[in-house]
Parts: structure tokens; C-alpha cells; sequence
């Protein structure tokens, strides 16, 4: 269990319970999708959690420099055998939610197709991050995908599911998950920006540098706060709606605390608090629309 990295799957629930509750404000909402849209981000997330785990020890980036939690490769408590064999076990768990999702939701072939590209591209997306010779997270891209996978199309894709629209609007709220999720990942690459850079792993933070990372990192959070207030002014209709300001305080505070950082393994406990803050945002949102 220890490998799934438990604290993360908060964070990855963010994008079907908001796209969720933005369809059930348009008045559809269908629970057999919320629940396998739900066990499929689940899925690629722990998936992506595995294979992250793995490559890394691949790369030689986990090592007794890290300042994150122990690795279960890295220390020895599986073996990459083992761990490619979870791997396997975890991509034919998320084809067949995905599949099953896609063939319940969709009735016309060529949206059927349509999401499973989608579906085989996250799955690529989740492996690929730390795993084989040019992964793309060692080339400062993994915020890119996050944005994309676990925003942009977790959000909207699941909206779409439930709806059977697009609405470009739905991007205002999609964005916001995304770039807190982004927002989250640059954390994490700020705690170990010293040993990425001695292993070679270039991710934005540390073609950034530590000083405009933190910049950086207040612009994803600023700019995900103002996007769902833009989507809330444009469908304003309740107060109501505004009930996920009262999680602003904890972003606010988040903000603070990386710019205010002198040491990189305090980062450590706000990742957890940024990724269930994402989670209550993605509630109280939801919410806030019903209401």
C-alpha cells in the first residue's frame, strides 16, 4: 500500500467529483459514471504512482538524498520484477474501468473512439513520466501532462461523459484542478531539487530555479483561484456559489509558506495539505452549484 502513495488519491478524485457535480448542476448526473470515472482516475494515478516509483529507482534518482518518503523500490520492499508485475496489474485495471466507462457513456462509435485514444494516452502519460530512455518528466514537461490528464481532460471528459456536451466554459473549472495539480507536482520537484539536478532529472523547477519556482508556484495557484471565480461570475445565479471561497484561506496560506520556505523537506507536509485543499475546493464547488 505503501507504493499506491495513499495521500495522492485525493487530489486525482478532485477531477470526477467536480466534473461530476458540474454535470449534476446541468441537471444530468448518471452514479454509474461518477463511480467508474472515479475508479478510473484512481487507477491511473496509483498507476502512475508505481511506475514514478520505478523508474526513478531505474534513473538512479531515488537514492539517500532524497528528501521525500522512502521509496519501496529505492529500499528493497519489492523488487522491480514485482513492481513491473503491479505495473501490468494496474494498466489492465484502468483499461478495463476505462473501457467499461467509455462503452456505458458513449453510444456513438466515433466518440467511443475518441475517448479510448484518450484512455490509452493517459495510461502512455502515467508510464512514460519517469520510465524508459527519454522520459518525459526529465525533461520538465510533467507539469504540461498533469495540467492536461488530471485537469483539462479529467474534468471535462467526465463532465462530457455524464452530459453527452462540451461546454468551452467548463475549462474555467477544469483549469483550476489542473493547475493545482500542477500546482502539487511542483512541489514535490521543489523538495528535491538538489538530487534531480545531481541525477539528471530536469524538471521545471530546476530549469527554473529555486527562486522563480516559488514564483512559479504562486502564479498556478493564483491563477486557478481567478479562473473559478471567472466561471462562477459568467453562471452566477446564488451565493451560494461562492461556497468554495471558504477554502481560499488554505491556498493563501500555501502560497505563503512556499515563499516564505528556507527548507526544501518542509515541503513535505504541504503536499498533503494542497492536495486534500484541492479536494475540499472540488466539494465545496460542487456544492455551491447544487445549491
Amino acid at each position: 500500500m505503501k507504493a499506491f502513495r495513499l495521500r495522492t488519491l485525493p487530489l486525482a478524485l478532485s477531477c470526477s467529483i467536480l466534473g461530476s457535480f458540474l454535470a449534476y448542476a446541468q441537471g444530468n448526473f448518471h452514479w454509474l459514471i461518477f463511480i467508474l470515472s472515479s475508479l478510473t482516475i484512481l487507477f491511473l494515478q496509483i498507476l502512475s504512482n508505481l511506475a514514478n516509483d520505478y523508474g526513478d529507482s531505474m534513473h538512479g534518482v531515488d537514492n539517500e538524498k532524497r528528501l521525500g518518503p522512502k521509496r519501496v523500490t529505492q529500499y528493497g520492499m519489492v523488487t522491480r520484477s514485482e513492481m513491473r508485475n503491479m505495473i501490468i496489474v494496474f494498466v489492465m485495471l484502468s483499461l478495463f474501468s476505462g473501457s467499461t466507462l467509455i462503452f456505458i457513456g458513449l453510444h456513438s462509435i466515433g466518440h467511443i473512439l475518441v475517448f479510448f485514444v484518450l484512455g490509452l494516452s493517459a495510461i502512455f502519460a502515467a508510464i512514460k513520466y519517469t520510465v524508459g530512455k527519454k522520459p518525459y518528466g526529465y525533461l520538465g514537461l510533467g507539469d504540461l501532462f498533469v495540467f492536461l490528464f488530471f485537469g483539462i481532460i479529467g474534468v471535462a471528459g467526465t463532465y462530457y461523459l455524464h452530459t453527452q456536451t462540451f461546454n468551452l466554459w467548463i475549462l474555467f473549472p477544469a483549469s483550476t484542478i489542473g493547475l493545482l495539480s500542477s500546482g502539487v507536482l511542483n512541489l514535490n520537484n521543489m523538495r528535491d531539487i538538489e538530487n534531480d539536478e545531481r541525477s539528471g532529472k530536469m524538471t521545471l523547477v530546476v530549469r527554473l530555479g529555486a527562486k522563480a519556482s516559488k514564483s512559479y508556484h504562486a502564479l498556478l495557484i493564483s491563477l486557478s483561484l481567478l479562473f473559478s471565480m471567472i466561471y462562477t461570475l459568467k453562471y452566477y445565479d446564488s451565493v451560494y456559489q461562492f461556497l468554495y471561497v471558504l477554502t481560499f484561506p488554505l491556498f493563501v496560506l500555501n502560497i505563503r509558506f512556499v515563499l516564505q520556505n528556507t527548507e526544501p523537506v518542509e515541503l513535505n507536509n504541504e503536499l498533503k495539505k494542497l492536495a486534500l485543499s484541492t479536494f475540499a475546493y472540488s466539494v465545496t464547488f460542487g456544492i455551491g452549484m447544487i445549491l
